[in-house]
């Protein structure tokens, strides 16, 4: 049986995706340990009565190989100390899977890290596409002043690892603000590098 056709029409100026099955959201304290001045974030959790960060809708047809899942991300802005808000970040539980988001309102931009330790960046904006390639862990940054609103869509068989980041004490660089504006990369001390045979098994989980 053929899946329906279907539609969802994307209000910007709420961040919200109509037609969207699924909803989540990740509030200051279900971040809890991601941040590098953990002083700060519990101060902002009590100021803001725990601010909600972000939230996604998402429109799953089915969780078959060849299907597609796509949805709608909104991000507050905000700092914790020096650190722009972020997202969790994850790699595919399918790790040879990718990804690709649109954005739509906002500047922000996308952190990607390779299984071995290498860092990129891609900012985005408005009407920017940003292609994340199989096996990069990605988060998503609010470096703007306003909601930074982006659409995504994945293979509906990648799933998610959200520990990998948490498994190596976070990722390898921290995003933090500039001190001209702007925002610069500074390396995370508690980063713990992979191992050879953590790497292998990654790139080898293409299924």
């Amino acid at each position: 049986m053929l899946t329906e056709p279907a539609s969802c029409h994307v209000d910007l100026a709420a961040g919200t995706m109509g037609g969207a099955g699924g909803r989540y959201q990740k509030r200051l304290s279900d971040l809890t340990g991601l941040y590098l001045d953990a002083d700060a974030h519990r101060d902002l959790v009590t100021r803001t009565g725990d601010a909600v960060v972000y939230d996604v809708g998402d429109f799953r047809p089915s969780a078959a190989a060849g299907d597609m899942i796509f949805g709608l991300t909104r991000m507050s802005p905000g700092l914790v100390g020096e650190e722009f808000f972020l997202t969790r970040g994850h790699i595919h539980a399918k790790a040879d899977r990718p990804e690709i988001y649109y954005g739509q309102a906002g500047q922000g931009l996308m952190q990607l890290e390779s299984p071995e330790g290498e860092t990129r960046i891609v900012e985005i904006g408005p009407q920017t596409i940003c292609y994340v390639p199989p096996f990069w862990i990605h988060r998503s940054i609010n470096t703007g002043e306003g909601d930074f609103v982006m659409m995504f869509a994945y293979p509906a068989d990648a799933g998610q690892d959200y520990g990998i980041i948490e498994r190596s004490g976070g990722m390898r660089h921290r995003v933090l603000r500039g001190e001209g504006g702007g925002w610069r990369l500074a390396e995370n001390a508690a980063y713990r590098p992979r191992t050879p045979s953590e790497v292998q098994a990654l790139m080898g989980a293409a299924a």
